[in-house]
């Protein structure tokens, strides 16, 4: 069974998310690299009760936030074509 984007084993590791508003898109992508999964115990992944979040340091990949970013640009760039630029923070 498929539940949408961002599962791994029966925990959710990532979410894609889109926002229009007043004709302009907003998008994002979220992936847990190393979080403290503590904070996510009242949080319930898509109301699915019986499934909790998981991080890639969880299912023993160790990978900084900078090495997993390179590696979502690489991968968004092999699939689309497209080069992924960081924003500045607002």
């Amino acid at each position: 069974e498929r539940k949408g984007a961002g599962w791994s084993r029966e925990d959710k590791i990532a979410a894609i998310g889109v926002k229009v508003r007043k004709w302009v898109s907003f998008h994002g992508v979220s992936l847990n690299v190393e979080p403290d999964l503590d904070h996510f115990g009242g949080i319930v992944p898509c109301g699915i009760q019986e499934h909790g979040v998981t991080s890639l340091v969880d299912l023993g990949v160790l990978a900084t936030m900078d090495e997993a970013d390179a590696a979502l640009k690489t991968s968004f760039h092999h699939l689309f074509g497209a080069t992924v630029e960081t924003a500045s923070p607002l």
